[in-house]
């Protein structure tokens, strides 16, 4: 079977993803903080070097990890498949056949529509990972995308 090329996300995507990573990276920070300060005080441990490296994993969280996970994604569209493609420690490419989509979504947050982007949600028959979900696709290629798919569910023969 020959490999299929994998379009990227949009850039925006990625703006998203480091938003999305923004919480839990000042919540490990402000932890990092709290243990350094606790080890200092309760056991008169220096605190610093757990502050520094919780901070440093934050830090990383925070700028380096949504990067890789943005493009580490990749999808495809040919005459009877969509392929979705990600992670960066396991690599998970799902083929999904378009005769078995179901229902399609189209959605947008209120930060994804400021950033352009939309996210492709295909519904599938089955019921072990039966939702698909393609984010950071413009919005007008999300809609081509669920057109595309509704012609081809409307085309095939029961």
């Amino acid at each position: 079977m020959t490999p299929v090329p994998l379009a990227p996300l949009e850039t925006g995507q990625r703006i998203v993803m480091h938003v999305a990573a923004l919480v839990p990276s000042l919540a490990l920070a402000a932890g990092g903080l709290a243990a350094g300060y606790a080890a200092r005080t309760e056991f008169a441990w220096p605190g610093w070097p757990i502050a520094l490296t919780l901070g440093l994993v934050a830090l990383w969280s925070l700028v380096v990890a949504p990067r890789r996970r943005w493009a580490a994604w990749g999808w495809a569209l040919d005459e009877n498949e969509l392929h979705v493609a990600h992670g960066v420690w396991t690599r998970v490419h799902t083929v999904v056949p378009l005769g078995r989509v179901q229902h399609i979504d189209v959605a947008q947050g209120p930060l994804e529509r400021a950033l352009g982007v939309a996210r492709l949600v295909l519904h599938t028959a089955g019921t072990a990972h039966a939702t698909v979900t393609l984010p950071g696709v413009s919005r007008a290629t999300a809609e081509s995308l669920r057109d595309t798919i509704r012609a081809h569910i409307k085309a095939e023969q029961w």
